[in-house]
Order: structure tokens, then C-alpha cells, then sequence
């Protein structure tokens, strides 16, 4: 269905493509694959027509085709879902859907139509849970990417580009994709699928095309790779060298939680140290989040003991040395307006200290580029969860929690990611990570925590499996 050979692309004399070729069938899903900078969204943006190519042909259905324009490209049947969505929240989903093209009836808008177009493509998704005029604001945030992807179908999409999709979603959320991905599979639609995460591309997609410096490295079946071999493709570098080697030994306890509850959390029990990487695992809803909120005096414990204290606000939690790399950075981690150098200033400023020095650890974090007069709103997703990091280590506190450090970041980030981690354990410093990710949590962690309904299920040594994980998480009795 889609052919895009010889691509090339340069901006300001700076090439970001370079003979680009890339293969899509109808009914297939098709990943995109590499790390941050590798040209993924340049070449998809060509596909949608927000991009002319310097070098290179197009054809759909066999037509060479030439796109000056978004609209263009979606009268060809190209449609692309952003991570970003672009929705109207105070509106009605057949008014997304329909936007700027509503059907009219006697020169006014034909709401009736709207409506019942929407709800019939709906029903072909076999979506049920909301209807079409339910306001946008009030649904999750899977349900708003259904939304997306009725906007496509409503434009004869025959090839559907999607960006991250998962990037927002939680866990349980993800299935409900795999469904909708799978029902357009089924109605011929060729898919591209741009993901950080591998066990996704995988699940869904039959061949992966990878990406690496603006130039095409490779495209295989994902029948005939592993993993390692797309890590290796991509970042030149062996999954089994992914995490960094566990501590080899820890030392005092940094942080202690008994008996630790409120309404959401129950008789908490668990203890931090020095020098060690404790991971939080859990099914969606089992109070991971709500732990680190309680730990940091975001949602405190209202019974129970904490040392070195039981923090009744974030001030005093701060105060204690101890700091939170929130699930949500753009929403409660970083001022997306500000520099980096004043993001990670933040915290030290708000409390009145002295920080170290700024561009002493934008090194260490390993920014690219490290510019603290940057806007952090045009920062990639790795390098800002990076300046978010920078900005805790300004504190220097004794107990780090992450919740979901890795989310949304290309491979090479995460790496970047857990190497630090691992430095700041072996500083001292006393570390909890709370991943939805498995994998992450066996390779990073030197205990996995396992709640259930807001209680500690069990707790299980480094090296367990996800079975062992998972079978834990979902007991009918904590142990």
C-alpha cells in the first residue's frame, strides 16, 4: 500500500534523512523503531505531508504521490496519531471527530449526523464505553486516543500512523489498544507503529524498520530477531550489558515505613538502605503511586511510624532528604516555559539552599545537548526526565523515589537513566523504583516490594521472574 523509497531530508544544512526506504501492506502493522534523533517523526511527517523531502519518491496504491500539505496527505488517506492528542476537551467526541468539516443541513450544522456517524464508527471498534456526545474531558485517557483514531477512520484512513501510543497509558489501558490496533489490522488498514517499547513492537507488529542517525539500518521480521538483536541494532549495545551490575553490598537503613496507611495505602512495612535499588511492583491500582505520594507527604500516612519522620507535607519531606521523580513530568515534574538551569533549580530555590553546581551535573546526567539556557518545553522526553533528575540531585537527598523513571524515553535514554541510578546507590544514596515494566524491575532492581490492594503481597529477592512477579501481584493473600 505505502513505498517510501530514497528519503532525504535536511534542515538548515543539517541532514536528519538520508535514502530512507520504507515498506508498508495493507492489513500490516509496520513498527519504526531507534533512539531519540534517529529520524522517526521527520520521516513520518513527511508521510503526513507537514514536510516536503529533499530527495526521495512516494507512492500509495502504486501512485507516486506529492504532498505540499497536511490535508494533502489525509485526502490520500494518511492519517498520523501524535503522542500529543488533539482534542478539544470542553467538546462532544463527535465534535473532535467531525472538526472543521461538520456536516451541514439547511446552511447549520447537522448535529443528528454527527452523531450517528460517530457512534457507527464506534461500534465498528467495538467501543461502547462512551458514546458521542460525551464531552472529551471526561474520559480516560485510552478512551481519548479511541477518540484519535475515529478521527482517522472519519477520513477514510488507509494508513494510520501512531506515535508512542502507549506512551500515556497505563497498564491495564494497553490490552484495549492491542484490540483497536488489531481491528484495523482486520479492515486493511497498514499501521505504523513508532515505540520505545519493544515488547510492543513484538505483540503487534510483523516487520520493524529500524532508524539510526537519519539513515535506514535495517528492516526484518520480528519473527527472526530477539530483542538484543533490535537494542544491538539500534544503540549498538547488548541487552545483557542493558542494566548495570547490582550492588554489591548496602549499607544503613535510610528510610523505614511500619505499619503505614491511609486511604488508600494498608500496614506498610518496608525498609530503604544505603546503596540499594528496592522496586515496587504491582498491578495497576495496587497503591504503587500512592506509596511514593505517602512517602514524600504528597498524600501522607495517616497512622503508622516512618523514620527518620513521618512527613505531613512536601516541605517537610524535602527537608528530610528525601525527593520524588514523579510519574508525570511534564505535569508535575518540570516547568515546561522555564530553562533548564532554572528547572533544576527548583527545588533549592523553594526551599532556600545552596544547590551544586548546574552545569557540573547536566554533565552528569548526561544531557544532550547540555545548554541551560534552554527551553525544557523543546527538550526530548529522555533529556527531560534527565533535567528532572538534575534537579533532585541539586538537593543531594538520602532517599530517591522514582515512579515510573523510564517512561516515554528511548532506549538509549534509559540506559542513560539506570547507569545514574546506579551511581547515586553506590554514592549512598537509597533508592525505591516503581515500574510497570517487568523487565526494568528484574534488571534494576536488588528486591522487588509487590503490593496488592494497597498492602505489601510479598517481597522477593533480585533475579525473580515475572512470573514470579506477576502470581504474587495477583494472590488472593499477602505473604
Amino acid at each position: 500500500m505505502l513505498s517510501m523509497t530514497g528519503i532525504g531530508k535536511s534542515f538548515l544544512g543539517v541532514r536528519v534523512l538520508a535514502e530512507v526506504d520504507l515498506a508498508v501492506a495493507a492489513g500490516q502493522v509496520h513498527a519504526v523503531v531507534g533512539e531519540n534523533g534517529a529520524g522517526k517523526s521527520t520521516l513520518m511527517k513527511i508521510l503526513a505531508g507537514v514536510h516536503a523531502p529533499d530527495t526521495g519518491t512516494i507512492t500509495i496504491d502504486g501512485r507516486q504521490v506529492s504532498f505540499g500539505h497536511p490535508l494533502d496527505a489525509q485526502r490520500a488517506g494518511v492519517a498520523i496519531i501524535y503522542q500529543e492528542f488533539t482534542l478539544l476537551p470542553e467538546r462532544s467526541v463527535a465534535e473532535n471527530v467531525f472538526l472543521g468539516r461538520e456536516p451541514l443541513r439547511r446552511g447549520l450544522v447537522d448535529r443528528a449526523a454527527m452523531d450517528t456517524a460517530t457512534a457507527s464508527l464506534l461500534a465498528g471498534l467495538g467501543e461502547d464505553s462512551f458514546g458521542p456526545r460525551d464531552p472529551v474531558k471526561r474520559l480516560s485517557v485510552a478512551q481519548q486516543q479511541v477518540v484519535e483514531i475515529v478521527k482517522a477512520l472519519s477520513l477514510d484512513a488507509r494508513i494510520v500512523v501512531m506515535d508512542e501510543p502507549t506512551a500515556a497509558l497505563a497498564e491495564h489501558e494497553v490490552e484495549l489498544l492491542y484490540r483497536l490496533v488489531r481491528r484495523l489490522q482486520e479492515r486493511g488498514i497498514a499501521v505504523l507503529y513508532i515505540s520505545h517499547r519493544l515488547r510492543e513492537v513484538f505483540d503487534l507488529a510483523s516487520e520493524v524498520t529500524v532508524l539510526k542517525d537519519g539513515r535506514l539500518v535495517s528492516t526484518v521480521s520480528t519473527s527472526e530477531v530477539t530483542s538484543d538483536d533490535l537494542v544491538r541494532l539500534m544503540v549498538g549495545r547488548d541487552l545483557g550489558t542493558y542494566f548495570p551490575p547490582r550492588a554489591s553490598s548496602v549499607g544503613e537503613v535510610r528510610l523505614s515505613v511500619t505499619g503505614g496507611g491511609n486511604e488508600r495505602l494498608d500496614d506498610i512495612t518496608l525498609e530503604l538502605r544505603a546503596g540499594e535499588i528496592v522496586g515496587v511492583a504491582g498491578l495497576q491500582g495496587s497503591g504503587r503511586s500512592s506509596l511514593a505520594k505517602a512517602m514524600f507527604g504528597a498524600a501522607p500516612f495517616t497512622r503508622g511510624t516512618m523514620t527518620p519522620l513521618r512527613p505531613r507535607s512536601v516541605r517537610e519531606a524535602v527537608a528530610a532528604g528525601i525527593g520524588l521523580v514523579t510519574e508525570d513530568r511534564k505535569a508535575e515534574g518540570l516547568a515546561l516555559r522555564q530553562s533548564v538551569r532554572d528547572n533544576a533549580l527548583l527545588v533549592t530555590r523553594a526551599i532556600g539552599r545552596k544547590g551544586s553546581s548546574v552545569r557540573d551535573l547536566l554533565e552528569r546526567v548526561r544531557l544532550s545537548p547540555a545548554r541551560p539556557s534552554q527551553e525544557v518545553l523543546y527538550l526530548s522526553g529522555g533529556n527531560q526526565q534527565k533535567v528532572v533528575l538534575a534537579k533532585w540531585m541539586t538537593l543531594a537527598p538520602d532517599v530517591l523515589l522514582f515512579d515510573e523513571p523510564t517512561r516515554g524515553v528511548d532506549v538509549g535514554a534509559k540506559a542513560a537513566i539506570h547507569d545514574l541510578m546506579r551511581e547515586l546507590a553506590a554514592d549512598g544514596m537509597a533508592i525505591m523504583m516503581i515500574s510497570s515494566e517487568l523487565p526494568e524491575l528484574i534488571g534494576m532492581s536488588d528486591r522487588v516490594v509487590v503490593l496488592r490492594d494497597g498492602r505489601v503481597a510479598g517481597t522477593l529477592p533480585a533475579g525473580s521472574s515475572e512470573e514470579d512477579i506477576i502470581r504474587l501481584a495477583a494472590s488472593e493473600e499477602a505473604t
